[in-house]
């Protein structure tokens, strides 16, 4: 059985999909643990804020324009459990990630 509210909160958090370990959450926080927001609203801030910086860095010659103007990065509904681990609708765990 996977997780449920009961045994969390609901949240949502941003993802990104790679080639060697496919679907991943894309932010953490300085523990390692993945980076849930309350409402999908503060997700989708969050990866406009982070565009906004890109594109920034972009009128500053650091960054090219297709790099900078492209996010992969999507908002999912997560539960958080109790050890900050999260659980998608559909079962996938993601925890700590140790580098």
């Amino acid at each position: 059985m996977y997780p449920t509210r009961q045994n969390g909160r609901a949240a949502f958090a941003i993802f990104t999909e790679t080639v060697c370990e496919g679907l991943i959450p894309a932010w953490h926080d300085e523990k390692g643990v993945p980076i849930a927001y309350p409402t999908e609203r503060e997700a989708e801030i969050e990866i406009a804020e982070m565009l906004i910086e890109h594109l920034e860095q972009f009128i500053a010659g650091e960054r090219d324009f297709d790099d900078a103007s492209i996010s992969s990065d999507f908002i999912l509904p997560v539960t958080v459990l109790p050890n900050g681990t999260l659980c998608t609708a559909d079962g996938r765990l993601f925890g700590i990630k140790t580098w």
